[in-house]
């Protein structure tokens, strides 16, 4: 299991093997949730970068009589 430090300022290091198995690069941003006692870092994802990642969803499903 991999630990971090907390310093003085409240800042952590992610490390280098986490950071490179999420591929996660200096200047990018991560939202910061409180999840219970942990806290989760989310990479945040463009919105142009997430075009297309839906291709080949089943769209044809029963809906109700008031969605056309």
């Amino acid at each position: 299991m991999l630990a971090v430090t907390v310093s003085p300022k409240f800042q952590v290091v992610i490390p280098q093997a986490v950071r490179e198995q999420l591929q996660i690069e200096a200047g990018q941003k991560l939202q910061v949730v409180a999840f219970d006692r942990r806290i989760e870092l989310l990479p945040i994802e463009p919105a142009r970068q997430l075009r297309g990642f839906l291709g080949g969803i089943e769209t044809d499903v029963a809906r109700e009589d008031d969605r056309s």
